[in-house]
């Protein structure tokens, strides 16, 4: 019996101070530099990579009864996004941006498998030259640190312009969609998959929600969430629009990947161990975050929103 007591003892303060340090660390966003900082620290120590392998976006489950790879998953989405959005419709050769790439996961998927030119943004430098050293040579993927807002590109300069779970971390959402839009040609693919907060027309937020909506900003360092229909109208009502936005909700398809997220750290304990005992640390301190991740997108607080321009 005391060996129990002593037990719990232990695990109310270990989780006591994780909880306390959870919520007493600022990570929420101040600018752009915050971002690049975030991103630099996780593609530097691995451990992201090392888990969840060169894709840091959800994944796509046809049906969440069947088990499906994390990895693979993860894969299936961008082939899923590619489908839905018209982008395999386009000729080999057609230039491709790829906005807020990571470490390229998505960016080498379009250049080898489906022979674009890409081009993956983002405003990490660490996730630049980490992408650069996973893409072979032969592939037709290049990568630059740019800012979203102030793409450094000619008008019309793009086939096609992809971005999954960028949006989040732009400040300015209206202005994050008159960059895409302007860079991309007429009659060119936009491909565009985030995270998006329940509109306001469908209820407003309970205390409890607009707690949780505060954590899911601050940790980690996303400035506000646009709707679906908030952000659909950004695209519309851009001065570079052209053509109708169709979106859908795909919150159903990618939910599972919040707990398999964190099931991965079991499944591959090797990953976290070889990251050193920091890096053990720094991974258990995400699971408040992606639980309640997991509890916004399960209760109707968040959506997984998917956007194209109609062909």
């Amino acid at each position: 019996m005391i060996n129990w007591i002593s037990f719990l003892i232990v695990l109310v303060v270990t989780l006591s101070a994780l909880v306390i340090i959870w919520l007493a660390k600022d990570r929420s966003y101040k600018s752009s530099l915050s971002v690049a900082n975030a991103y630099d620290n996780w593609t530097n120590d691995q451990l992201l990579e090392r888990l969840w392998g060169e894709h840091v976006h959800l994944g796509y489950y046809v049906n969440s009864f069947k088990k499906t790879d994390f990895r693979q998953a993860k894969v299936d989405f961008v082939h899923e996004l590619i489908k839905w959005s018209g982008l395999d419709k386009l000729p080999k050769g057609s230039r491709v941006l790829d906005v807020g790439c990571g470490i390229g996961g998505s960016s080498r998927i379009l250049a080898k498998e489906y022979n674009f030119n890409v081009l993956g943004i983002t405003i990490s430098p660490a996730q630049v030259e980490r992408a650069k050293l996973l893409t072979q040579e032969d592939i037709s993927a290049n990568f630059e640190v740019m800012d979203a807002l102030d793409l450094q590109l000619e008008n019309d300069s793009f086939d096609a312009v992809w971005s999954v779970e960028a949006g989040p971390h732009m400040p300015d959402k209206q202005q994050y969609a008159d960059e895409m839009l302007r860079v991309l040609r007429p009659g060119g693919v936009l491909a565009v998959a985030d995270w998006n907060v329940r509109d306001v027309m469908e209820g407003r937020k309970t205390l409890i929600e607009n707690f949780i909506m505060q954590q899911l900003l601050n940790q980690w360092t996303h400035p506000e969430f646009a709707s679906i229909t908030s952000f659909r109208k950004n695209l519309i009502e851009s001065s570079f629009s052209s053509g109708d936005i169709q979106v859908e909700d795909w919150t159903k398809f990618t939910i599972q990947s919040w707990l398999d997220s964190i099931l991965e750290g079991f499944r591959r304990p090797n990953a976290i161990i070889r990251s050193g005992p920091f890096a053990v640390f720094k991974g258990f301190r995400e699971i408040p975050t992606i639980l309640l991740m997991r509890w916004a997108f399960a209760n109707g607080l968040m959506q997984f929103g998917v956007f194209r321009r109609k062909l």
